[in-house]
């Protein structure tokens, strides 16, 4: 009897053991899509309402539920305590021992476990063991008050499957509680953050401060200005895309010292206020602003407010500044009239750093930049060439050249750096894999980028072209529209072989593609995820090709 008592309560743990790991791959993978939200509780509440379920409260726990239900109305009375045992331990296992939905094959952004992430899930795991622990104790209570089943089993499968079943459903809801209440925590910490970088740069009387915003192209622009000033200049800039409050109070409080004559800011929004958070912190010296588009339109919802929150900026620029605005673009030249206490210089056709002869290819950009006085006449020109591909980097180094020219930096060293500049990470970088060209520009796609990527795939003379894309996402109501005309664009290029990641998503690529007389013909296929679409790579290309791929959607994101 003792072999049978230790084989069924074996058969009760087992159905413990299997919930409480799922129920802790769940934790993971919410913890994961929260920080890849930033940790904002709007955010979550709106990915979690679309994918309730396929990741809230899947099928496993609806059907795990009614076998229960089964169970004891209808089954229990007709088998022992010990059957139901088994039967709710072998379904448990059947249903819940996989985890493979909560975890990728490889994620694009691993989880980090920051200080606020470990604070947030020691917050969840804590009162889970309690009551995981409390569950346990009071099934052997109930299990103690039905004599027929004691000398046997010492946990109600029926209780603990049910108990175990609705903890794990509400692994999301302990989540957004956690998250409710460090929320004050956090705040003074981040505040505590803030007020050290405050603290630093005021410090820093000779320093400069350069901040950078734009719907698209802050990245880019931001390095095209420190490879041009750290020529002359001891730079401190932040890396990637530090564009958050908290990633710019790291770089100020972490890596800005005494020996840097200027610091480069990057200033990144999603939603009203952003930017002028940034600039509470660190008020600039110095504002460029690249251009208005409509990036973020879903958060935004139009691009006025897009357009309002860019020049914020321009507002917060400190008094006798620089105010350097893309002058190609009409919603940010417009900005040049907001502010008549500093000084503004505009760029592009009417401005005062201007690009001529522009030429493009496979093998980067070369244009003849002209630099002219306030009163329209030329002072300067040279001839750049640079590595940096598509007809969009231009902007960023005419940018750039504004910024390095009110430093006192000559055109001719502006030309040597642009020489010698390498392309951003994942920004149309040009690499080499088993004989293949790669063109990866896997960061956040916009419809400007997008156009310049495939033109550049359309520019190589040699080999197949191939472009892996999901589309492009935080477009708002604008989305459809625009992942359609990107179809049609590379419907009419010269593109041998198009690979959409997602079926839903890319409808839209898919029928702009169709609706052209090349696109057609195009051969098109379609994948659940890029680790498939690197597969068919595989089997498709051959030394020579050319494959571009255009964005990579974050792991919040569904195909």
């Amino acid at each position: 009897m003792e072999l049978y008592t230790l084989f069924t309560n074996g058969i009760a743990f087992l159905l413990i053991a299997v919930f409480i790991r799922h129920s802790l791959y769940r934790l993971r993978f919410f913890l994961h899509m929260f920080q890849q939200v930033g940790y904002k509780t709007n955010e979550m509440r709106s990915w979690l309402s679309v994918h309730f379920f396929s990741r809230g409260m899947t099928t496993e726990h609806f059907f795990y539920l009614l076998l229960i239900l089964l169970m004891i109305y209808v089954v229990a009375q007709h088998i022992t305590l010990t059957s139901g045992a088994i039967v709710m331990g072998i379904f448990a296992l059947f249903w819940f021992a996989d985890t493979s939905r909560y975890k990728a094959e490889k994620e694009k952004k691993p989880l980090v476990y920051t200080p606020r992430m470990k604070r947030l899930a020691l917050l969840i795991v804590i009162p889970l063991v309690v009551l995981w622990f409390i569950l346990f104790d009071f099934a052997h209570t109930i299990l103690s008050m039905r004599d027929f089943a004691a000398p046997f089993v010492q946990i109600d499968p029926y209780f603990m499957g049910f108990s175990m079943v609705v903890v794990d459903i509400l692994v999301p809801g302990f989540l957004f509680v956690a998250a409710w209440v460090l929320k004050p925590v956090e705040r003074i910490i981040q505040n505590g953050f803030k007020k050290q970088a405050r603290e630093k740069l005021a410090s820093l009387s000779h320093l400069k401060v350069i901040a950078i915003t734009g719907s698209y192209g802050k990245t880019s622009t931001k390095f095209v200005i420190d490879a041009f000033l750290k020529e002359r200049i001891n730079v401190c800039v932040t890396p990637g895309s530090y564009n958050t409050p908290m990633g710019i109070c790291k770089v100020i409080n972490n890596d800005l010292d005494a020996a840097h004559q200027v610091l480069i800011l990057e200033m990144g929004a999603r939603y009203e206020g952003n930017i002028k958070e940034l600039c509470d912190i660190a008020k600039p010296d110095m504002a460029v602003i690249t251009n208005v588009g409509i990036s973020h339109l879903e958060t935004f919802g139009s691009k006025d407010v897009i357009a309002r929150e860019k020049s914020t900026l321009a507002r917060e620029l400190k008094q006798g500044g620089t105010l350097i605005l893309n002058g190609d673009d009409p919603r940010v030249k417009e900005m040049a009239g907001l502010r008549h206490d500093v000084k503004t210089v505009l760029t592009g056709m009417d401005g005062q750093v201007q690009a001529f002869q522009i030429e493009t290819g496979p093998n980067g950009t070369t244009f003849l930049m002209r630099w002219l006085d306030d009163d329209g006449l030329v002072v300067e020109e040279e001839q750049i060439s640079t590595r940096l591909l598509g007809s969009h980097n231009i902007q960023n180094l005419l940018l750039g050249a504004a910024v390095a020219r009110e430093f006192g930096i000559r055109i001719k060293t502006i030309a040597l750096a642009a020489s010698r500049m390498e392309p951003v990470e994942h920004r149309l970088q040009l690499k080499k894999q088993n004989g293949i060209t790669v063109i990866d520009d896997a960061f956040n796609s916009n419809p400007v980028g997008a156009k310049n990527a495939v033109d550049v795939l359309d520019s190589f003379k040699e080999g197949r072209k191939i472009i892996i894309t999901p589309g492009m996402i935080e477009l708002g109501e604008m989305e459809e529209f625009e992942n359609e005309k990107l179809g049609k664009h590379i419907g009419n290029s010269g593109i041998d072989l198009v690979i959409l990641v997602g079926a839903e998503r890319t409808k839209p690529i898919e029928k702009g593609i169709r609706s052209t007389e090349y696109g057609r013909t195009l051969d098109v296929k379609i994948v659940s995820s890029l680790f498939e679409a690197n597969d068919l790579l595989v089997s498709y290309a051959r030394p020579g090709d050319v494959v571009l791929y255009e964005n990579d959607l974050p792991d919040s994101y569904s195909s």
